[in-house]
């Protein structure tokens, strides 16, 4: 199993508003996609900045093209995300999942 990360930043004012629009357009969209496993949300406020990390489980790395395209590393962005994301981080990591409790 392989288990993509993705990290965002938002004004903490932002806080519950992205989070309602992660659940209503990414969660969806993963759980569309064959081979996908499950997910983790984490969110946390520092200072002014909420952050964000999503960690996705996966099949592959060959089914995560079916998600991501290509370019694996390349992280994927909905056109809602303009609206609160300070930053657009180009990559994500992977990781072979070898335990898991």
């Amino acid at each position: 199993m392989i288990a993509r990360i993705w990290h965002g930043k938002t004004a903490a004012s932002q806080l519950e508003a992205y989070s309602e629009l992660l659940h209503r357009l990414a969660v969806p969209d993963y759980q569309k996609t064959e081979g996908f496993r499950g997910l983790t949300f984490l969110r946390r406020v520092e200072g002014d900045e909420a952050h964000f990390n999503l960690i996705t489980y996966w099949e592959s790395l060959e089914v995560i093209r079916n998600f991501a395209g290509f370019d694996l590393e390349k992280a994927k962005y909905y056109p809602e995300d303009k609206d609160f994301l300070l930053e657009f981080e180009e990559k994500v990591t992977h990781y072979e999942v070898f335990a898991s409790v």
